[in-house]
């Protein structure tokens, strides 16, 4: 047998399938697509399920893919076995409603031991225990003797996801010889060691499941297969595990060179091997899909891996960032079926070092406390961390629990879990993720998925905002209906529109929609699967029904507004990335008629030169009158012009291609102005940050502009009245009042100093003397804290040298104040302890440096005792 590689075995398994008339379909993203069930794609089929649930038409009735995916389920597990991974790809033929189990079990045999040239007598198929069709085919049509076939239960041989669409398996599974095996002498298939490996799995979806158990057959037959290419690879290159597979095997080496450390000769060493190896290709490829580290739902998941990779970095001894060169190395592996890897690798290393680099300041911090935290328990002899001490260790420091709890396991201890998550409950909640009633597919239950999957839209809007279609589809909020009456809320399908539903961060259009009997205000316009375009709103006068000629009529300003608003993001994105690096990818956008949203990768807040910088650049563009042009086109020749694609989105065969001059060449399904003058101007408002590596800039154009200049001018006008002037002589009257205000405030203070001394009056008979040293404690009504300062400057120079206390009652507050002199403070006298001291009496607080301090309180009565006391103190300080 030829020992094939990965990309080699993934290019035959397509192939192979597209000659049996399957379309090859390119990987979906890692982030599911309207799949609220799912954190990440996990599964060949997930991506799928709207073809199998009827919810959307497939391209065709046959369909192969190799699917990205990851699964987290036992991260915890990664690397102490070599059976573990987060990353994976799975390779899959698909029939909707096509062929089934006689042509799906040939296939299956045909690729195994024709294509790959695995040996047939070391196969073993296994098949659902009342399969007896399934069965059948493997003994009758492909010869496998009985005693080869194993029928299994529902735990094995059985696939149902809750109530839905479920039906028996068939799984084939490969003798990999005695080495492999556990050595006792009935070990066969379905023994746990790793002789009898399975490889392939054929799904068989025939049955609808109520969810009560009960079961029907289903009109339209499914088959859902998968065989995990690392899987595939093992057997064929007939190596132990997954990390010795050819292009894993590189990057596990890749790791022990940077570690300079030699596989299979220490556990500890290998766990941290495969740990790094695992997890650096799980983030490369979420990163490549626009995924970003955060800590709540999938950008934690990224975020945890990142930072495992990273500590069992150092417990191997490796120094400084490692994990950009081990990405590269995964990306030349992964290139040739995943192309998308090397075009966005200039940002996937940007990400993976920002994030690596914060959490270096991070651990060094927290594993110094958790160490300290250890020597804690083992002198007390306890075994179990509090759940506060973990969560502050997270909370306060930023040292992930999973990272507290895996150091923790590893010399016997464990964390008190129920303590934690009592602690840190709102930030579980976020990570863990809420959803509410969902379908099969995971998405919210709506009233839509009733609709016929075979009902569609076609989008006219780019070259009509009226139009004449009919009305094929009426819901109200909850049911399927064939008329909409007046005042009633529902939704409005049609064969051809007019209307832009939100995608691509541009709101939605509104309008009329009229036939001879009704009208109806569109407030929404939504895209649906299938390709449906929905109308929200509610009737305004008359009736609308299944089947009417109606006028679609969109507001034509907010379209144009909003147009002027998405074609300045346009000049925008590219104006950011000559001023801050072509690094800037747009993370985001909203844009409708008032203002525009602009999300980009970026990794520090702009400073004003380069808003500036950017600001002039787009306005320059307006002024230049481009012209903007879209273009349809394969996607591939798309790449090639150099145009600009919405990163981690998946596009079709034929994209949009929107141009303006020689400036901007960007994917885009949106709507445009003809000419970049048309946009009138461009004013950055706002630029913040959003994420981590993300930041937001809010801007204005056109009608938006001139409304926040409106509403300027007018607070310009309210201004100048109060100020008694004129808009244009605002800032010399400003500053005319600032200068006038300091000199009153000048008098004010010298005026209130005076009454302060007035008030006590002649307080020279008061002098005491305290050890030697001069002392005076005195009242001072009615002054503030600035006039007890004074007055103790003016008092501390008529003793020559000694120590003044002073207090006061103003409003119902108490103000206290000591001052010393040099001489009195070399005596051993300290301002601000005394103050400490005495603050107490008043119901207060306070303290200073030794030569001057103060406090205040709430209660005038122990001003008295505060006085007092403050000679008593001064006594035991001298």
């Amino acid at each position: 047998m030829q020992k094939y590689g990965v990309n080699e075995l993934r290019k035959m398994f397509l192939t192979f399938f597209e000659s049996k008339e399957h379309l090859a379909m390119k990987s979906f993203s890692l982030v599911p697509h309207n799949d609220k069930s799912l954190l990440l794609i996990n599964s060949g089929m997930a991506p799928l399920k709207p073809y199998f649930t009827g919810q959307e038409i497939p391209p065709r009735k046959r369909v192969t893919t190799c699917q990205k995916c990851i699964r987290t389920g036992d991260i915890e597990n990664v690397g102490k076995t070599a059976r573990h991974g987060t990353f994976f790809e799975m390779l899959g033929n698909f029939s909707f409603g096509d062929y089934f189990k006689k042509e799906s079990i040939a296939w299956t045999w045909e690729f195994l031991t024709e294509v790959v040239g695995l040996d047939p007598d070391r196969l073993y198929p296994s098949v659902y225990v009342d399969d007896d069709e399934a069965w059948e085919i493997w003994n009758k049509q492909i010869g496998i003797p009985e005693e080869r076939i194993f029928r299994f239960g529902k735990e094995d041989n059985f696939w149902e996801h809750g109530s839905g669409p479920c039906g028996p398996c068939s799984e084939v599974y490969y003798d990999r010889g005695e080495k492999y095996g556990c050595g006792k002498p009935d070990c066969t298939v379905g023994c746990e060691c790793d002789r009898y490996m399975e490889i392939w799995n054929n799904v068989f979806t025939q049955f609808d499941n109520d969810g009560q158990g009960h079961y029907t057959e289903l009109e339209q037959k499914n088959i859902d297969t998968g065989m995990g290419l690392e899987r595939l690879a093992c057997i064929v290159q007939d190596v132990d595990s997954m990390f010795d597979i050819d292009t894993i095997r590189a990057l596990r080496e890749h790791v022990c060179r940077l570690a300079g450390k030699e596989y299979e000769k220490d556990y500890a060493t290998d766990v941290s091997i495969r740990v790094i190896t695992d997890h650096i290709r799980s983030v490369t490829f979420m990163i490549s899909d626009g995924i970003m580290p955060s800590n709540s739902g999938r950008g934690y998941v990224l975020r945890r891996l990142l930072r495992r990779a990273c500590r069992h970095g150092r417990l191997l001894g490796i120094q400084g960032e490692f994990l950009v060169e081990l990405a590269q190395t995964v990306i030349d592996g992964s290139k040739d079926g995943y192309p998308e890897l090397d075009e966005k690798k200039d940002f996937i290393f940007k990400v993976i070092t920002k994030e690596e680099e914060q959490f270096n300041k991070t651990i060094d911090q927290g594993l110094s406390i958790l160490e300290g935290l250890q020597a804690q328990m083992e002198a007390s002899g306890s075994t179990v961390l509090s759940g506060e001490e973990a969560f502050r260790l997270y909370d306060t420091y930023g040292f992930p629990v999973d990272l507290t709890r895996e150091i923790l396991e590893e010399k016997g201890f464990s964390i008190d879990e129920e303590g934690f998550e009592k602690a840190a409950k709102a930030q579980k909640e976020r990570a863990k993720g809420t959803f509410g009633e969902t379908n099969y597919m995971g998405a919210d239950v709506t009233v839509y998925e009733s609709i016929d999957p075979s009902v569609t839209s076609t989008f006219v809007g780019y070259d009509h905002l009226t139009y004449s279609s009919k009305i094929t589809v009426l819901t109200t909020e909850d049911e399927v209906v064939d008329a909409l009456s007046d005042g009633e809320k529902g939704t409005v399908f049609v064969d051809e529109t007019p209307f832009y539903a939100t995608s691509g961060g541009q709101e939605a259009d509104n309008g009329v929609i009229r036939t001879e009997d009704g009208v109806f205000q569109v407030e929404d316009t939504i895209k649906l699967l299938g390709g449906k375009i929905g109308h929200v709103g509610h009737v305004v006068s008359g009736m609308l029904k299944v089947g009417d000629k109606v006028s679609l009529e969109v507001n034509e300003e907010k379209r144009a507004l909003s147009a002027r608003n998405h074609s300045a993001t346009h000049l925008l994105q590219q104006a950011l990335r000559q001023v801050l690096g072509t690094h800037v990818e747009q993370a985001g956008s909203s844009v409708n008629e008032y203002r525009l949203r602009f999300d980009f990768t970026h990794f520090s807040a702009m400073t004003k030169e380069e808003l500036k910088k950017v600001e002039n650049i787009v306005n320059q563009q307006i002024m230049n009158c481009l012209p903007v042009k879209a273009e349809n086109m394969p996607v591939e020749e798309a790449k090639k012009t150099g145009a600009a694609a919405l990163f981690g989105e998946k596009y079709g065969d034929i994209v949009r291609v929107v141009s303006m001059g020689d400036f901007s060449k960007e994917f885009c399904g949106g709507t445009h102005v003809d000419n970049t003058g048309v946009i009138t101007a461009f004013k950055i408002i706002s630029e913040t940050g959003v994420a981590a590596g993300v930041r937001r800039i809010e801007a204005l154009t056109s009608k938006g502009l001139l409304r926040y200049y409106d509403e300027l001018e007018e607070k310009l006008e309210r201004s100048a009245k109060l100020l008694k002037t004129t808009p244009d002589k605002v800032e010399e009257r400003l500053s005319h009042m600032i200068s006038e205000n300091k000199e009153l405030h000048s008098q004010v203070e010298s005026l209130k100093s005076q009454l302060a001394k007035e008030s006590m009056g002649d307080v020279t008979d008061q002098v005491t003397e305290v050890k030697g040293m001069k002392f005076l404690a005195a009242k001072a009504p009615g002054a503030d804290m600035n006039g007890l300062r004074d007055l103790g400057d003016q008092l501390k120079e008529k003793l020559g040298e000694g120590v003044v206390v002073l207090a006061s009652d103003a409003g119902g507050k108490v103000n206290l104040m000591a001052t010393a002199t040099d001489g009195a403070v070399k005596a051993g006298a300290h301002a601000g302890n005394l103050i400490k001291a005495i603050a107490s009496c008043v119901g207060g607080g306070g303290g200073g440096r030794p030569n001057m301090a103060q406090a205040g309180g709430k209660n005038p009565a122990g001003i008295d005792e505060a006085l007092e006391k403050a000679k008593e103190v001064l006594e035991n300080q001298l």
